[in-house]
């Protein structure tokens, strides 16, 4: 029960992440102050703290299906 939850929690958590990135033409990290230098060159400080949030919690995510397909496994 718990680790569904969890799953509930971090895919939540990926899809505002996600959507908070940098596309084509702009994103909501630049509300976090990636605008103005991500135009000069290079990534901002925001959009790289904000790449490493992204992985920790698609790391989180996954390990979360996998022990759900294990736990799953084990009860059939």
């Amino acid at each position: 029960m718990g680790f569904s939850i969890a799953l509930i929690i971090f895919s939540l958590l990926m899809m505002l992440l996600v959507l908070m990135h940098k596309g084509k033409g702009g994103g909501l990290s630049d509300m976090f102050g990636g605008g103005m230098q991500s135009s000069v060159g290079g990534s901002s400080v925001a959009e790289r703290n904000l790449d490493r949030i992204t992985i920790v919690i698609g790391v989180l995510w996954f390990a979360c299906v996998i022990v759900l397909g294990i736990l799953m496994k084990g009860t059939s």
